[in-house]
């Protein structure tokens, strides 16, 4: 075409020359046309086409004299000589640059037409081998985030990457392509298992920027199934050995519609990375393992074959141990500081008994703050309620031991001697005792005022202060008390060393129940705790 233009004359009329412009452009659509149709010119026909441009190029328009310009010289003036014919490219140099042009631009048709050929027919309402045997499901999955854990509301969340492979024979082709990769947007041209996770309460499938999903198809007619989703899944928490306890949260999946004799799901060489760079938020878990089991559940629509994937954990102990032993242990303590404290100081031994007392119950309501409503009480309740009774017994010792001191100290009046009672009986000579000690003059003084009755019972028990049990040891083999069991283990007043009435029995001097307070409740506790930690660190 260029050769066409070339040749013509140098003062050929503009017509000619916009005759031969339309014939260069219908030239170049016919090629166009005939390159793009796939039809290539073969070598044989350039010698016909090389000839039609050269006689176009020989044509001369009638007003060629007339152009002429006087000043031209004779080199102007067009002249027709033999020129050398273009040299001809051999057809080996042609063919592969058509070939390659074809081969950058023929990838993209040849995956279309893979694809059209494989999903025209394709009927994505039906499962591979419907009617024939059940679709083999091999299922896979990586953790991405595993936590937090809640307790009061007994979830916890996982976030993961599902992989599930089976085959459908409806889509094998031939081809040099080895896999098709088909966005989110084209799964549901697809046939998909219809896993749903059987514990799960909230299920969310990421779509930014793109659905995170994925479909890949290898020529043999295997697809590979890869989806990215968060799960809030229950687990329910056993907190019997709390904070000893460790848990088993499971992740259960099966198929929603299809049972177990048209799918049947099986691990994939199941494995699961564990290290430090695991961005997982487990907090105040540490995690111990993974497991995983395969069963059938029968349900009302059929059997369904269930896989259930353990993720195992167990609580740090740290964080309850600064927030509730040691306070408990603490508050214990200090609550026996008031067997130092004179027994005269009632204000101060009452003051800081209550508040021992107010503090172990605030403690045990905190514990249960951020703790799920059980039935049952844990091993940390058993802690910090047996804290409370020893708080509880610390502030009952002062009471017991003020009550048994203070109780038979009367304000004296004034001092008048003791008439004997008159009685129905005939009376009676009176009797004379003789005192052994003559420097001293023994009498009954009375106190107060109180009813005939007690002051009988008093006078038959016998004597309350050590100086008429040292006038009369007669009667010392009835001990004195307020009640009947503490006359016979117990003694009442300050001075008491021991007497007959004693021999074979365990002697508890009231006065000095602060000194064993002192010992009784540390050496107490001490063995409880040891108890407490063996049993439940071996549980």
């Amino acid at each position: 075409m260029y050769s066409c233009c070339r040749n013509l004359p140098v003062f050929t009329p503009p017509l000619l020359y916009h005759k031969c412009f339309l014939f260069c452009c219908v030239c170049f659509i016919l090629f166009a046309l005939l390159f793009k149709s796939g039809i290539q010119i073969r070598s044989t026909y350039l010698p016909e086409l090389h000839f039609f441009f050269f006689f176009c190029s020989s044509i001369e328009g009638p007003y060629v004299g007339s152009w002429k310009r006087p000043t031209a010289s004779v080199d102007d003036v067009y002249d027709p000589k033999p020129q050398s014919p273009e040299p001809e490219l051999p057809s080996e140099e042609i063919k592969p640059t058509a070939l390659e042009t074809y081969d950058r631009l023929g990838k993209l048709p040849a995956a279309t037409h893979i694809l059209d050929s494989i999903l025209n027919k394709y009927d994505y309402r039906l499962r591979p081998g419907i009617g024939e045997r059940p679709t083999v499901v091999t299922v896979e999955l990586s953790v991405n985030t595993l936590g937090p854990v809640s307790i009061l509301d007994m979830e916890y969340t996982i976030d993961i990457t599902f992989y599930q492979t089976w085959y459908d024979e409806r889509l094998r082709y031939n081809g040099s392509f080895e896999s098709f990769v088909l966005n989110g947007n084209l799964v549901s041209l697809l046939w998909v298992p219809d896993t749903f996770f059987r514990n799960s309460k909230r299920t969310q499938e990421h779509s930014i920027t793109m659905p995170n999903q994925m479909v890949r198809i290898y020529k043999d007619g295997r697809v590979l199934y890869t989806i990215r989703m968060t799960i809030d899944a229950g687990c329910s928490l056993h907190m019997v050995k709390f904070p000893m306890d460790s848990h088993s949260c499971p992740l259960s999946f099966s198929s929603f519609s299809y049972p177990v004799s048209d799918i049947i799901y099986k691990w994939d060489n199941f494995t699961l990375e564990i290290n430090e760079n695991n961005s997982w938020k487990l907090f105040q878990f540490d995690f111990t393992g993974v497991s995983n089991s395969t069963e059938t559940v029968a349900t009302l629509a059929g059997d369904f074959m269930v896989l259930t994937l353990f993720f195992n954990v167990s609580r740090r102990f740290g964080f309850v141990a600064f927030q509730n032993y040691v306070p408990s242990s603490v508050t214990t303590m200090i609550s026996w500081i008031s067997f130092w404290l004179k027994k005269d100081s009632a204000p101060a031994r009452t003051s800081l008994g209550i508040t021992s007392v107010l503090t172990m119950t605030t403690l045990g309501t905190f514990s249960r703050k951020n703790f799920p409503r059980v039935s049952y009480i844990t091993a940390l309740d058993f802690y910090i309620a047996v804290c409370f009774v020893f708080c509880f017994c610390a502030l009952m010792e002062f009471a017991v031991l003020n009550f048994l001191t203070y109780n038979r100290t009367h304000p004296r009046g004034s001092p008048k001697l003791r008439h004997p009672r008159v009685c129905a009986r005939a009376p009676t000579p009176p009797r004379i005792r003789v005192i052994p000690d003559p420097d001293s003059f023994v009498c009954d003084i009375e106190d107060s005022e109180e009813e005939e009755e007690e002051e009988s019972d008093e006078e038959d028990e016998g004597p309350s202060c050590p100086a008429r049990q040292a006038v009369r040891p007669s009667r010392a083999s009835s001990p004195g008390g307020c009640c009947r069991w503490c006359r016979k283990y117990c003694c009442m007043v300050p001075g008491c060393d021991g007497s007959s009435w004693q021999q074979g029995r365990l002697f508890i001097h009231v006065y000095r129940l602060d000194n064993y307070s002192r010992v009784i409740f540390p050496v107490t506790f001490f063995f409880f705790n040891v108890l407490y930690w063996l049993v439940c660190l071996n549980l």
